[in-house]
């Protein structure tokens, strides 16, 4: 394998502070990545080996679509966790974030003194310096914000390199590297590692950002919306004076910040008094069309397949930040015409039977409301059957509990799992999932908590009928549910 070249400027958190690496250039690197099926790390790990290195890495589990993409990419996956997995030695150990003290593989990595970093040291100093660095924020849509950018910019000719939190299913990946100046990132809030409790963004080094909206999220590691807000408002003082922020001013959280912005901003929104605002939205089966309007101008009339307003609003950053980088407007069109979507995000698993089944990665309530709301526009007349598991941390959190009473207003049917891994939350915070069904209930819709994928199945299999949409919503496998919804309405 050719040679390739690695410079460490990267710095590595001890107990006595911070220790830089020396700088060297060295033959083919191993790399060694735990929580390898993270969105983010899979990626990282593909980025790595297309600089020639040598890849591994280890997880807990292993499941669609990152498996599939580190299987097309030939880096072997172990699992489960076990020292064994790092002999011989790496050269050097990525941590995921999700990775704390106890795993086998943390603790041998301990004790053997291995070289270990954090994912986005490793992008930082590898990928974004000495590049002009797009970060896509916010609470929701940087996935499909980030993937609509990437596939905008390329229809330019602009050729970015990217690096986004799901597959963007116009270039098949999650990553690309490229000899271009743009590095487009996903810039995640949660943080960085176990021994790096920061958010991930504040690595990213932008020169151009999105900060999409602000909601409270992630209760796990954020106390309160005010933890949350200034994290962001970290963020944005990290934009350089000649930077750009695309700021989604229908957020009342995202406007409270801008004063910590040393940049100029353009401000995006749909239905308040932007920079950047969108007219004449009309939606239709085959997707959405609107007219930008810039500073009370009209800039163009486009087109794009997703659905939902909030997705027009992800429209609008992107012109925004395209305009900036001197992209023409019929490029820019060119782009969101184009743009397919992610997976995970509103993606058709399969139709049979004249039954739709959609899976999509929502979690939080505003972004399966908004989920729910795209699907009812873009499937005008149909019955919507919303099938949910709480699994991420902030879903499985009673600070939502009256929220997502109100998140399933727009579908007609309602099945709510059990709360994934329910031990590991405790009881006193845990949202209620029978109180949540029964206030469901009480709004006027049918609404059932039932356990399991091969349970739901049986109870949805004689209730469908074609024409019907089932939007399945999971942060995670959910035991496999789309393909055997699919299976078995096909018998």
């Amino acid at each position: 394998m050719q040679e390739a070249r690695l410079y460490w400027a990267l710095e590595i958190a001890h107990q006595g502070g911070i220790t830089p690496i020396r700088k060297s250039i060295l033959k083919q690197i191993h790399f060694h990545l735990i929580g390898i099926c993270g969105t983010a790390m899979a990626s990282l790990a593909g980025m790595l080996k297309s600089q020639g290195h040598r890849v591994t890495g280890s997880d807990k589990n292993v499941y669609p679509p990152m498996s599939l993409e580190l299987e097309r990419l030939g880096i072997p996956v172990e699992t489960p966790f076990r020292a064994e997995n790092l002999q011989p030695s790496p050269d050097v150990v990525v941590v995921g974030n999700a990775q704390s003290r106890g795993n086998p593989e943390v603790e041998y990595m301990l004790n053997a003194k291995l070289n270990y970093v954090s994912m986005p040291q490793v992008i930082k100093e590898h990928f974004i310096r000495g590049k002009h660095s797009i970060v896509v924020a916010g609470t929701h849509g940087k996935t499909s914000t980030t993937s609509l950018l990437a596939w905008t910019m390329e229809t330019a000719g602009l050729n970015p390199s990217f690096l986004i939190g799901g597959v963007a299913e116009n270039f098949g990946s999650s990553f690309r590297v490229t000899d271009s100046k743009y590095f487009v990132i996903e810039g995640d809030e949660y943080d960085t590692a176990y021994f790096d409790k920061g958010p991930k963004f504040m690595h990213y080094m932008p020169d151009t950002a999105i900060l999409n909206n602000v909601e409270y999220d992630h209760t796990d590691i954020y106390p309160s919306l005010d933890a949350i807000k200034l994290a962001f408002r970290r963020f944005i003082n990290l934009i350089p004076s000649n930077g750009t922020l695309v700021a989604g001013s229908d957020s009342p959280n995202v406007t409270e910040m801008l004063s910590a912005a040393f940049c100029p901003v353009e401000s995006f929104a749909t239905d308040s008094e932007a920079r950047w605002q969108a007219a004449d939205i009309t939606y239709s089966p085959d997707g959405t069309a609107f007219t930008a309007i810039h500073d009370g101008k009209e800039f163009g009339n486009f087109k794009t397949p997703l659905a939902g307003r909030f997705n027009v609003r992800n429209c609008l950053a992107v012109i925004a930040v395209c305009h900036s980088l001197g992209v023409k407007t019929d490029a820019i069109a060119e782009g969101l015409k184009t743009f397919k979507s992610v997976k995970r995000r509103m993606e058709v698993r399969g139709v049979v039977n004249g039954v739709t089944v959609i899976d999509d990665f929502a979690h939080h309530p505003t972004a399966v409301k908004e989920t729910l709301e795209g699907i009812k526009q873009k499937y005008v007349g149909k019955r919507i059957i919303a099938v949910y598991e709480p699994r991420s941390w902030a879903s499985r959190n009673k600070a939502f509990q009256h929220d997502f009473e109100s998140a399933f207003d727009p579908a007609d049917y309602i099945v709510i799992a059990p709360i994934f891994e329910a031990f590991r939350i405790d009881e006193s915070i845990r949202l209620n999932t029978t109180e949540l069904v029964a206030a469901i209930a009480k709004r006027g819709k049918p609404a059932f908590e039932i356990d399991g994928a091969e349970t739901i199945i049986a109870h949805l299999k004689p209730l469908l009928k074609s024409d019907d949409v089932v939007v399945i919503m999971s942060n995670g496998g959910f035991g496999g549910i789309h393909e055997k919804l699919l299976g078995a309405l096909g018998t």
